[in-house]
């Protein structure tokens, strides 16, 4: 019986060093330093570059895969494991205590952009795959660890490593960038944009809201000619945080989440167009506030949910207005039982402005109860943890185990563990990012070594 805690403890000293030099890496998307050579911008390139010197000296073969993914790969043999993680983070909001590049380390926890989602889980990936190929452990199975470089923003990167590269297939696969035991099914996941030219009150300059689809608007500016009778209803309403940033522009406060989670936050643009829509009489604001002010869809009459993927959800997530054209994207996430664009359609025949589909994923499910690679994740998990109280389970989230066939989310995230995803103060507890290393090496192998 391998001890795969064992042949882990090794690696740990390293395996932190690593990813605090990866978490001081911005890897957010830059549209400034795109190029050809960083499709992603600098900041992507850059995180690429460090581990592919990293896996070469290690003794893996790599592919750079045109800077949109790092493939890191061993071994020989018909099965191919695959692993999948990113090296994006989203941008940095909120009001944050540590440094979000600082990689800095209090009372065993690691916080940083990037730390949970997904460096951490991606370097404690990394290094169980070296402790197998350091002892021997890959032989008569391939592994190809493949880092992508936009999942945040669609997972463009993983599609080109399939679709334009024609990349095999994994025979099994993981993706470490969920939540322990395992997750066996996601939700659909459609962006959709309101956009439009309308004439507001000549007092609203400009409105910006939301830097990602996916993240609930935690702060949203104004600038109006006037502040004063903005201010004067603000202050008449102390639900409302908001700031003055400068003579013009006022920044009302809200509370982040993930957008899968719209619930679990405060949506500081739908805040700001009701109270734009109150001030200045503006009736096609105030509509989108109340259509939205309820994350489930129940203002817009398409509230749905499924027994195996649960409710739908709508977060509004970028608003912007300038120069006469208003645009709002929503983060709509629905169960295997919703046809996405007939929901949109519906929404469209009530809506003041055009309705865009920017990008639609589809669900992801398999039934836990006949299917093998997912029994053998979840032993797994219960053997190396003893915990048999938490039970898999299907998500809101997207995951690149949509990308890939025979893949499903496989931690890193532990049960009652608040990692902060997308929020300030990002963190992962160093227990944890050690504690899944030799769940990730044991996943290796057993998949690995799994008969068809």
């Amino acid at each position: 019986m391998i001890d795969f805690k064992k042949i882990c403890e090794p690696y740990k000293e390293i395996a932190l060093k690593t990813l605090v030099e990866n978490i001081k890496i911005d890897s957010v998307y830059d549209e400034k330093t795109i190029s050809k050579d960083a499709p992603y911008g600098i900041g992507v390139r850059k995180c690429f570059d460090y581990l592919k010197d990293l896996a070469l000296k290690d003794g893996f073969d790599i592919d750079t895969c045109d800077n949109r993914c790092l493939e890191i790969s061993y071994g020989k043999g018909e099965t191919l494991v695959g692993i999948f993680a990113h090296q994006d983070v989203v941008p940095v909001n909120g009001v944050w205590k540590h440094e979000p590049f600082g990689a800095e380390i209090e009372d065993e926890v690691l916080y940083g952009r990037g730390t949970s989602d997904d460096k951490g889980p991606g370097i404690s990936a990394y290094y169980a795959l070296k402790a197998l190929k350091d002892n021997g452990l890959i032989k008569g199975y391939r592994v190809r660890l493949v880092f992508g470089g936009d999942e945040e923003r669609g997972s463009s990167c993983l599609k080109y490593y399939f679709d334009d590269l024609k990349k095999e297939q994994p025979t099994y696969g993981f993706t470490p960038d969920g939540d322990f035991p395992l997750i066996y099914g996601e939700k659909g996941i459609c962006d959709y944009e309101y956009r439009g030219n309308i004439i507001l009150n000549e007092n609203i300059m400009k409105i910006e809201a939301g830097t990602a689809s996916n993240s609930v608007i935690d702060e949203a500016f104004v600038t109006l000619k006037n502040i004063d009778e903005m201010v004067s209803f603000l202050e008449n309403h102390p639900e409302i945080k908001y700031e003055k940033v400068n003579e013009n522009t006022l920044k009302i406060i809200g509370k982040p989440a993930h957008g899968s989670i719209p619930e679990l936050g405060i949506n500081a643009g739908i805040i700001l167009l009701g109270a734009l829509g109150e001030v200045y009489n503006e009736p096609v604001l105030t509509l989108l506030c109340n259509e939205y002010i309820q994350s489930d869809g129940t203002n817009i009459y398409s509230k749905y949910s499924s027994k195996n993927l649960g409710a739908t959800t709508y977060n509004v997530g970028i608003i912007n207005y300038e120069n006469g054209m208003f645009k709002m994207v929503v983060n709509f996430r629905y169960p295997e039982t919703v046809n996405s664009t007939e929901v949109v359609n519906k929404i469209q025949t009530y809506s003041p402005l055009p309705i865009y589909i920017l990008k639609d994923n589809s669900y992801l499910y398999y039934d836990p109860e006949t299917t093998p690679f997912i029994q053998t994740l979840a032993r797994i998990y219960e053997e190396e943890t003893g915990d048999k109280v938490n039970k898999m389970m299907t998500i809101g989230g997207g995951t690149y185990a949509k990308e890939a066939k025979n893949t499903v989310a496989f931690g890193s995230h532990f049960p009652g563990k608040e990692d902060h995803i997308h929020g300030a103060d990002e963190k992962i507890d160093l227990e944890d990012f050690y504690g899944s290393m030799p769940l990730y090496a044991r996943a290796i192998y057993e998949l690995g070594n799994l008969k068809k």
